[in-house]
């Protein structure tokens, strides 16, 4: 239709792409990559009342190599995927994003090697998901769903609780939602270019991030 084939798509992408992110970069609505500090996360995000933290999937074109379909396969997605862990506000920004690593890394453990939540100030609650217990051990600032009792039941008021906190969730949910509206980051990845798949979800954020500064 357009009279523009896949290899030429590709290499404008490839040109394209780090103009973006650096102009992103400028109007600052790129998420960081780490937080090293609470007094950083003050400066950078001082009106944030409250922080979901999830893990977010990239869809990936099954490697031909077994080792390394093993390496990226989810088993909470059902297949080969990238993955990174991000935090969002409750106006649903994405304010920091880890760099991108294999499917098959468990949230707690990104958690652990990045320690995302440790850059982020006791009094602002962090709400995540079952994915990430033991994590509230370390912080006092974590709410994390109840967990059922092995041969046990969840009392009304646990469920009731959860159900709340799910509630309040689903804005992470939805951050991650308006980034994928970008199909780099929903349709399957096949680019072959190392780390690229990093590149490209940072800058979708970046844009998610531009679009809700200008509403």
């Amino acid at each position: 239709m357009f009279d523009f084939d896949r290899s030429q798509a590709n290499r404008w992408v490839h040109r394209l792409q780090p103009i973006l992110e650096k102009v992103l970069g400028e109007k600052k609505v790129l998420p960081l990559r780490k937080i090293e500090s609470i007094e950083e996360f003050i400066q950078h995000f001082p009106e944030v009342k409250e922080v979901i933290v999830e893990g977010t999937f990239i869809p990936i074109a099954r490697p031909k190599d077994a080792e390394k379909q093993k390496e990226n396969y989810s088993g909470k997605k059902k297949r080969c995927t990238r993955k990174n862990l991000a935090a969002s506000a409750e106006d649903k920004r994405i304010l920091v994003l880890t760099p991108t690593t294999s499917g098959k890394t468990h949230d707690k453990k990104i958690q652990d090697q990045e320690d995302l939540i440790g850059g982020i100030p006791e009094q602002i609650p962090v709400l995540v998901d079952s994915g990430f217990q033991g994590v509230q051990k370390q912080y006092v600032n974590i709410r994390l769903p109840h967990k059922k009792p092995k041969g046990g039941e969840l009392t009304a008021e646990q469920k009731q609780e959860n159900r709340e906190l799910a509630k309040e969730r689903v804005v992470g949910e939805n951050a991650f939602s308006g980034v994928k509206r970008y199909r780099a980051v929903s349709d399957i990845y096949r680019n072959r270019v190392a780390n690229f798949d990093d590149q490209l979800i940072l800058t979708a954020c970046g844009l998610w991030n531009f679009y809700l500064a200008a509403a």
